[in-house]
């Protein structure tokens, strides 16, 4: 995956265009090892005068048809926050600034949790790709303001302690001079080193057995008693913790534990299905 990364990018921010004349005789002459010609769907984008073109409106349109609302699948942690991970121009991650986001902010989304791209946002020089909903917490501007008399103060709006955790973040996907007329296919090759996009969308992954409402729940990152561990898995990831118990009757219960205090998430199993959810 690295390789095609950067060979369709290198291709992607080539400084001149490939000529047409001579094509068949340089077909010709390659030899077994080279790579194979790209489909007109991922082929390199569009060139001018020697240059790459800048992202069209017809490309943003293609990009939000074709990213929004696409499922994946974490390859590696997402902080929360404001900020999230970056990748530069090649896709590689900003490994050192995403390792201070996860610090300061804590992990939102762990690796091998199932994503969706909630949102595409254009700027001059990169793209901004919304991670199930953004990673911003859930208090409002009102919640910081205290009012009173003397060294008495008081919010103005208490922040409600039950109120969860944002569980979304960001990527942000840098460039050099201006964003390059990318193919939905070229934008998946550079999103690769954090995201899969190979496993299909959980709901669909899981439809010949998991009902309606299961599947609902796993596209809203929920569980629900009655699941299954494939089903938990697909909604929030693998647990940051497990916790087994042996019962009298010689069965054997196992909590499934998300979180940090105060928001902690207890699913427990009794044998491969869920038979109590508690939200703390």
């Amino acid at each position: 995956m690295k390789f095609a990364c950067a060979t369709v990018l290198g291709a992607i921010l080539a400084t001149s265009a490939a000529p047409r004349s001579g094509a068949k005789s340089q077909a010709a002459k390659s030899s077994p090892g080279d790579a194979p010609s790209s489909s007109p769907e991922t082929t390199p984008a569009a060139t001018k005068q020697g240059k790459s073109v800048p992202l069209t409106k017809e490309g943003e349109i293609g990009l939000i048809r074709g990213l929004s609302s696409e499922v994946a699948v974490a390859k590696v942690a997402f902080p929360r926050g404001k900020h999230g991970i970056y990748l530069d121009s090649m896709g590689k991650i900003d490994q050192a600034k995403a390792k201070q986001e996860i610090k300061e902010n804590g992990i939102a989304i762990n690796p091998g949790s199932p994503i969706e791209i909630t949102k595409v946002v254009f700027r001059e020089n990169h793209l901004l790709f919304e991670i199930n909903g953004g990673g911003k917490g859930g208090t409002h501007w009102y919640q910081h303001i205290e009012v009173g008399m003397g060294t008495t103060t008081a919010p103005v709006a208490p922040t409600n302690p039950n109120q969860v955790m944002a569980n979304g973040s960001y990527i942000t996907l840098r460039f050099q001079g201006h964003v390059p007329n990318l193919t939905v296919d070229q934008a998946k090759l550079l999103l690769a080193y954090a995201l899969d996009f190979s496993r299909h969308s959980p709901t669909v992954l899981y439809s010949p057995s998991v009902p309606p409402q299961f599947k609902e729940a796993i596209k809203n990152h929920k569980v629900l008693v009655g699941m299954d561990h494939d089903a938990v898995l697909s909604a929030k990831g693998p647990p940051d913790r497990k916790v087994r118990e042996d019962q009298p009757d010689g069965t054997e219960k196992e909590d499934w534990i998300y979180g940090l205090p105060p928001h902690v998430l207890f699913v427990t199993f009794d044998g491969d299905n869920v038979v109590s959810v508690k939200q703390y």
